[in-house]
């Protein structure tokens, strides 16, 4: 049994959030020996080149777990080839009151409704400042401030990007979490399209990419694929989570991720691959080797992890790290790209 399972049933005694900050608290204490301790790089061989960003691995860390650049330096040495903080807001907010986050691990699923809690833009770019360079690109996630009407959204999210584009190697669009009053409306193509428009036009050059919601259907997919290239976005990030409850005991508000959402992802990012040529990140559901093969296979560059992360711990991504290797050295195959493209190909047979 890996250290992660022996100290698991521990953390899942607390409720969620708690043994988010207890964890948290114990490796910032630990700090470079924490590190140390689960230090994972992952094989040579592995880097993707996404909208001008090299990739170490293709594996990426998804924003919503190191929402305000608490362990930026853990995230490499545990063998992500990029990291997503955030969601991040132009202004400071506490997000939704508690609870707001629950596990269902019969499911593999967490449900969680936090509203963007966040301890503003300017606080994760001191962060940022503090903590670069990093060995691998860090990418923020940007969603609207509560307190900021839908018609300003555009203003907000540009100042945001002001805040941080200095730091960031990449910023993303969020208008896809279900638990911010009308975000998802934002999703709109020509709104879409004005937001993207404002976020390039401040992003000192950095990629903008978008992350959609799994809740959208074909033809709005494609509309917000349209408008947002034609706006400057780099790429698109699928999927946020999802308000559909797919046999998990509906605890009231919040968007669902993890195990239950990954079929859906897969049919997203099926459709964003037949609608852009620009680079796709993978999300939903991947918890192992043939969950992210899966996500290759429909369409996506690269992948993010947040709740398979949570179950399967910090092992999960030299796990899938060691598979791509090892999947490349059987095929014959000298990039991920190529296994990409090969996978994708088996899947259309």
């Amino acid at each position: 049994m890996s250290p992660y399972g022996i100290v698991r049933p521990l953390l899942f005694s607390f409720e969620p959030e708690r043994a988010h900050r207890l964890t948290f608290g114990t490796l910032k204490r630990l700090g470079a020996l924490g590190r140390w301790a689960v230090k994972a790089p992952p094989p040579a061989g592995l880097d993707v080149t996404l909208a001008g960003l090299r990739f170490p691995s293709p594996v990426g860390l998804a924003a919503g777990l190191d929402k305000d650049g608490e362990l930026i330096p853990l995230w490499p040495a545990i063998g992500f080839g990029f990291a997503e903080l955030g969601t991040a807001t132009a202004h400071a907010q506490p997000g939704n009151p508690m609870p707001r986050l629950f596990r269902f691990p019969e499911h593999g699923a967490l449900v969680n409704r936090m509203g963007f809690n966040s301890l503003g833009a300017a606080a994760l770019a001191r962060r940022l400042e503090a903590s670069l360079p990093q060995p691998i690109p860090i990418g923020v996630n940007l969603g609207k401030s509560k307190v900021t009407p839908l018609e300003a959204a555009s203003a907000d999210y540009a100042e945001s990007t002001r805040l941080l584009a200095l730091h960031a190697d990449y910023i993303v669009v969020n208008v896809s979490s279900p638990n911010t009053p009308g975000l998802r409306t934002l999703q709109d193509g020509d709104l879409l399209g004005e937001i993207v428009r404002a976020v390039v036009t401040v992003a000192l050059g950095k990629p903008v990419f978008v992350k959609l919601s799994p809740d959208l259907e074909q033809p709005a997919v494609a509309d917000a694929v349209e408008k947002a290239e034609a706006a400057g976005a780099a790429g698109f990030i699928a999927t946020n989570t999802t308000l559909a409850r797919r046999g998990v005991r509906d605890v009231g508000a919040g968007g669902l991720s993890g195990a239950p959402l990954h079929d859906r992802a897969l049919e997203v990012v099926g459709w964003l691959r037949g609608f852009t040529a620009r680079p796709i990140i993978g999300v939903g559901g991947i918890r192992c080797p043939a969950t992210a093969f899966a996500m290759f296979a429909a369409g996506a560059d690269a992948i993010q992890l947040y709740t398979g992360f949570i179950y399967e711990g910090p092992a999960l991504v030299g796990r899938i790290n060691r598979a791509i290797r090892t999947a490349l050295d059987v095929r014959g195959l000298t990039s991920v790209s190529e296994l990409a493209q090969s996978l994708r190909e088996e899947r259309r047979r």
